[in-house]
């Protein structure tokens, strides 16, 4: 056996002794993961015995582990205690809390029903510590306004967080809601309706049934909807992209809430009202189209897009834009591939077919047409379209002249890049700086195409998804919504031309023009059997049954029919 003694390595770092306050707070930390509440405490008042330094990190673990046992009816009450005792203990040792410490104590505040304190902290926390709440502060606090049925308490802490910038969310819409409706306050409930309309897609079951809850009540019955002339509605919707009008109540008498389907083309199975594509509305339109000019007028000679604008004006009444670059490079990866324009005149002739024999606007390059015009076989076709008035041709200057020059420039800017990084050992840093680079340079090249299409409220006949500056201006949501109610996707199968044109309706919730509502319940993820609340008056209701009665006669006398036959009605009932 060899006994032979192995020399100590002096590189090896050899294990300090612990201070008693960072084992106090590796031991925290165990009691955070474990849930250990009691061995918590336990320490705790070791510390203080000990009269141990505790800083923010001490104090923070403990509230956040007493605010976890706050809702924990068997530990409750212990819980809150002590986190009492320990945020006092904390402002007592003049440590500034932070809004993790905030959050905490709201929690143990709102846990045992003292919404007024919780808000009081809240608005504290921004005037003494010029800290921002989040909406995990607020929660607690609306919440517990709510559930108390404390509503201008809650409409006080709602508009608190509009003052500091924090969006309300599904959860906290649907109590407002809630409190607003078992309150009896009508106005209140319209605007919430609204509010979700435009924050959320699909509702959850749970907020479903607190608007199911809503109409059923004997006081939406008793709301006498204001009278509106029927081209002053259409006015509203119209301007507001489809989809609500936002004017208030419509109609009287009770009202009907069914649940049901819709069929292929949006139509309702319950009450046979049609749902439409929702657009975003004219003052985010206006503001989209010039957030669009402002980059581009940035990115190149102002002159050549001014002039566009110019001429965009006067040629106002195009249907679809055509990105030409995009479909004529369309799976042209290949030896022999190069710019299509069977592929592109397919695209413009089926687009001037489905849109009754008007021409689209085709968007092309200057170097991409000059190319075009040069060769024997195009030329033709390509004189059609400009005969026709059909083609803009970019500037000499802009788009493809400064997309070439910018790649040259780029790619001397990413061979510098590389060397730097390389030295410094960082090439994680080196990938994020290249996208960036090369983002900036491809961003500017549909600035015309995109321009025309939001300018113009037409549609877009484009595969390119636009995932740069643009979710930036205005949105991701914005800009979500903007794409699928205009952009028109394609592909080729075999030579064959297919389009994805937009959807026939919006997934979203809508108000129809005679007031009554189609609210899309989240239950699963197959949009083809989506289950939406259908909320109509009674009055409305009686004349579609008769409109269904009398579809069912039809129905039944030419076999066929889309969406009332007996078993969609049957699911429809009330």
């Amino acid at each position: 056996m060899d006994t032979t003694k192995i020399p100590p390595n002096p590189n090896k770092k050899r294990k300090t002794n612990q201070n008693p306050e960072t084992t106090f707070l590796i031991n925290l930390q165990s009691c955070t993961k474990s849930k250990d509440l009691q061995t918590a405490i336990s320490l705790f008042e070791s510390a203080l015995s000990q009269n141990l330094r505790l800083s923010l990190h001490h104090f923070n673990a403990l509230l956040y582990l007493c605010s976890n046992f706050a809702t924990d009816p068997s530990a409750k009450d212990s819980a809150i205690d002590y986190g009492f005792r320990v945020f006092n203990h904390m402002l007592s040792n003049k440590a500034v809390p932070n809004e993790a410490s905030v959050t905490s104590i709201v929690r143990l505040a709102s846990a045992k029903k003292d919404g007024d304190y919780a808000f009081e902290l809240i608005k504290k926390m921004n005037k003494d510590y010029n800290l921002v709440p989040r909406l995990r502060t607020y929660d607690p606090a609306l919440l517990c306004f709510c559930e108390n049925l404390e509503a201008e308490k809650a409409y006080e802490v709602e508009e608190h967080m509009g003052s500091m910038g924090v969006r309300l969310e599904e959860q906290e819409i649907a109590a407002l809601l809630t409190v607003s409706s078992e309150t009896g306050r009508v106005e209140r409930v319209y605007e919430y309706l609204q509010k979700l309309r435009n924050s959320v897609r699909c509702v959850s079951e749970g907020t479903a049934k607190a608007i199911e809850d809503w109409f059923r009540r004997e006081k939406a019955t008793e709301v006498k909807g204001v009278s509106f002339d029927e081209g002053l509605v259409k006015e509203a919707v119209l301007k507001n992209g489809g989809g609500w009008h936002g004017l208030g109540w419509i109609g009287d008498g009770k009202w009907v809430s069914k649940r049901g389907s819709l069929d292929e083309n949006g139509k309702c199975c319950c009450c046979g009202h049609q749902l439409v594509n929702v657009d975003i509305d004219d003052a985010e339109t206006e503001k989209f189209a010039e957030s669009i000019a402002g980059l581009s007028m940035e990115r190149e000679v102002k002159a050549n897009f001014s002039e566009f604008q110019d001429w965009l004006e006067q040629h106002a009444d195009y249907e679809a834009i055509v990105d030409g670059a995009n479909i004529g490079l369309y799976q042209q990866n290949f030896a022999e591939g190069g710019f299509s324009i069977p592929q592109l005149d397919a695209v413009v002739k089926e687009l001037y077919t489905r849109n009754g024999n008007k021409w689209p606007l085709i968007i092309l390059h200057n170097k991409r047409l000059r190319s075009l015009l040069e060769n024997p076989s195009h030329r033709k076709l390509v004189q059609e379209w400009m005969d026709e008035g059909v083609l803009y041709m970019t500037p000499h200057g802009s788009n493809d002249d400064w997309y070439a020059d910018s790649i040259l420039s780029s790619v001397a800017e990413i061979l510098v890049l590389f060397d730097t990084f390389l030295l410094l050992n960082q090439c994680d840093y080196f990938m994020v700086s290249t996208s960036k680079l090369l983002m900036n340079t491809y961003s500017v090249l549909y600035e015309y195409w995109l321009y025309a299409a939001v300018k113009l409220r037409c549609l877009l006949a484009t595969n390119d998804e636009m995932r740069d500056h643009i979710f930036e201006l205005l949105g991701t949501n914005f800009f979500l919504k903007w794409k699928e109610r205009h952009q028109v996707r394609y592909t080729f199968v075999k030579g064959n031309l297919k389009l994805q044109l937009p959807p026939p309706y919006s997934l979203v919730m809508q108000e129809s023009e005679k007031g009554s509502w189609h609210v899309p319940i989240s239950i699963n993820n197959d949009e083809s059997s989506q289950t939406w609340l259908c909320i109509t008056r009674s009055t409305v209701d009686e004349s579609c049954d008769k409109a269904k009665a009398l579809e069912n006669t039809e129905t039944s006398e030419n076999g066929h029919g889309l969406c009332w036959n007996d078993e969609t009605l049957n699911s429809c009932n009330p």
